[in-house]
């Protein structure tokens, strides 16, 4: 999925707006909101809080039956309070906190590690009752290698670190148009 610098700029200001309303505030939806046919189609998305360049909430949905727009609305306001990883965000600790968006494109599936391109492709590993995902995004922002990311995977979905050596997962793949406000000010 393609997005202009415009339509980041609004699904910022949706999620931001979405995270004000918890607290009670609310402003108006962003201008132009409709005008972009994007919008309104179905793609998972997840919103990241970071404070400091520190993990704060990270929540999204891999496929989605709702509008870019109510999908991105919903991960944030999931990212502030239900992220089991962290008590609820504070309204203090909002004026605090950058946002980043990831937009997914649908999951295809993985036959072989060697087609794991770092930074291009998120993952997502289903192994029996265990399930994880990792952003695009992760293994540049933590320096990881391949084996490191996939070691990162098996741990995310509850699994011990070399599992993904004993045989190939069950893995599919998405790609992800990452952005954050710093992003599109450039």
């Amino acid at each position: 999925m393609e997005l202009t610098k415009e339509e980041k700029r609004i699904l910022l200001r949706i999620a931001e707006n979405s995270i004000k309303s918890l607290f009670g505030e609310t402003d108006a939806q962003p201008e132009g909101i409709y005008d972009h046919k994007v919008l309104k189609e179905h793609a998972g998305a997840f919103v990241t809080l970071t404070i400091n360049g520190r993990l704060r909430g990270c929540i999204g949905y891999i496929i989605s039956d709702k509008p870019l727009l109510e999908t991105v609305s919903d991960a944030a306001k999931q990212a502030a309070l239900n992220d089991p990883r962290f008590s609820p965000l504070t309204e203090k600790e909002f004026k605090k906190t950058d946002l980043e968006i990831s937009v997914l494109s649908p999951p295809f599936r993985m036959n072989s590690y060697d087609e794991i391109e770092l930074g291009k492709h998120g993952l997502i590993l289903e192994e029996g009752f265990h399930r994880g995902l990792l952003l695009p995004q992760v293994p540049i922002e933590h320096n990881m290698n391949k084996e490191q990311y996939l070691s990162a995977l098996c741990e995310k979905a509850g699994l011990y670190p070399d599992f993904w050596k004993e045989k190939v997962m069950n893995i599919e793949m998405f790609t992800a148009v990452v952005f954050s406000q710093e992003d599109i000010n450039e």
